[in-house]
C-alpha cells in the first residue's frame, strides 16, 4: 500500500513556502511508490464504477432486509441528501462505502461478524479492493464508552461496508445468509 496526495496553494506565500519546504527535503515520493501509485491510478475508474455498482445493489437488498432497520448510501432514493449526491457524484457514481444497522444492536452485530462468509473479509480498514465489513461498537469502537459512542452517531447495531471487486452476487448471497440466520 502507498500513500501520496498534492499540495494545492491559495496563495503565492503559501506556494512560496511549500516551494522552499521542498526545494530543502526533496521530492517526498520515492520512485517506486511513484510508480505504484501510477499504475494503479490507470485502473482507478473501472474500480470506483465496479465497487460503486456493488454498493448499490448491497444497498437495494439491505432495504428489502427485514433484519435491517435503516440503509445509508448515496445512490439510494431514500438517502437524506440524493439530490446533493447526484449533484457532486460524476455519472451517478457514489462509491462503495455504506453503512446499515441491523435490528438487534451489538449481540446481532456480533452475530452477523461471526457468520458473515466470503468474499466478505472482517477488517478494520477501508477502501480496499476487497469487500470489508465492520461492526464498530464490537470491533474499532468497542473500547469507548457507549454514550460516547452513541454521541458521534455509532449505534450498537451500525455495521460499515466498503465494497471491493468480487462478485456482486456471491456478496449478496453470503451476506443475505448471515442476515438470514439472526
Amino acid at each position: 500500500m502507498t500513500v501520496g496526495g498534492a499540495v494545492v496553494c491559495a496563495s503565492k506565500a503559501l506556494y512560496d513556502k511549500m516551494q522552499f519546504t521542498l526545494n530543502m527535503h526533496g521530492n517526498s515520493l520515492h520512485p517506486q511508490t511513484a510508480f505504484l501509485i501510477l499504475q494503479t491510478s490507470k485502473t482507478m475508474e473501472l474500480r470506483i464504477r465496479r465497487q460503486s455498482e456493488t454498493a448499490l445493489k448491497v444497498a437495494h437488498m439491505l432495504e428489502k432486509h427485514p433484519k435491517v432497520d435503516v440503509v445509508r448510501y448515496p445512490g439510494l432514493a431514500s438517502f437524506p441528501q440524493k439530490a446533493l449526491a447526484d449533484k457532486q457524484h460524476l455519472n451517478g457514481l457514489h462509491g462503495g462505502m455504506l453503512w446499515f444497522e441491523v435490528k438487534g444492536g451489538t449481540a446481532a452485530g456480533r452475530r452477523l461478524m461471526d457468520t458473515v462468509q466470503r468474499p466478505w473479509s472482517l477488517c478494520e480498514n477501508l477502501g480496499a479492493c476487497e469487500s470489508i465489513i465492520t461492526c464498530p461498537s464490537v470491533m474499532t469502537h468497542a473500547n469507548m464508552l457507549t454514550e460516547d459512542r452513541l454521541k458521534v452517531g455509532i449505534t450498537d447495531g451500525f455495521v460499515r461496508v466498503s465494497c471491493g471487486i468480487e462478485d456482486a452476487d456471491d456478496l449478496l448471497a453470503a451476506l443475505k445468509d448471515a442476515l438470514d440466520r439472526l
